[in-house]
């Protein structure tokens, strides 16, 4: 079966890119809405918990800018140079993966007092659970299209190599 690039790029270099560019990120994310349940619902501004969701979303805000910044230039720009992109689903699924960055580093450099500064506590948390559902969405949106057989939508050329 023929796959996008995002699913090649989780099938090869087994364990290691599943872990890099699907586990890492998910369980950060997973953990992140978690606590940002816990935190939203009880008006949390303080504690353990929240200092743990700091913690989460400074690391997931800059390990998944690593991750675009990488993938971006040693995917996005060769495949857009070559042609290679597997039909539009492909391009969908890529895209929608690295989206990611637009809503994650945010939450980074808002935990870090970088970006809305003059923000309320009551809406840096509602900008923040905006940002996290926004992530959610876009990463799941791109699961999605990733596991579609770009056949189904055009014929293409076996990938040999992968």
């Amino acid at each position: 079966m023929n796959m996008t690039h995002y699913m090649s790029l989780l099938a090869s270099n087994q364990p290691l890119n599943l872990i890099i560019f699907m586990a890492v990120p998910v369980i950060c994310a997973e953990a992140l809405t978690i606590s940002e349940f816990f935190i939203v619902f009880n008006r949390l501004k303080s504690g353990g918990l929240r200092t743990f969701n700091k913690t989460i979303g400074i690391f997931i805000g800059f390990y998944f800018t690593g991750i675009f910044a990488y993938l971006f230039l040693n995917a996005v720009v060769p495949l857009t140079q070559s042609g290679g992109w597997h039909t539009w689903v492909d391009v969908v699924a890529v895209g929608f993966y690295l989206s990611g960055a637009l809503f994650l580093l945010p939450i980074a450099l808002m935990e870090l007092g970088l970006i809305f500064r003059k923000k309320s506590a009551d809406e840096k948390m509602r900008i923040h659970f905006i940002l996290v559902g926004g992530f959610l969405v876009v990463a799941h949106v791109a699961m999605i299209f990733g596991m579609v057989n770009p056949e189904i939508i055009s014929s293409m050329p076996a990938m040999t190599g992968m």
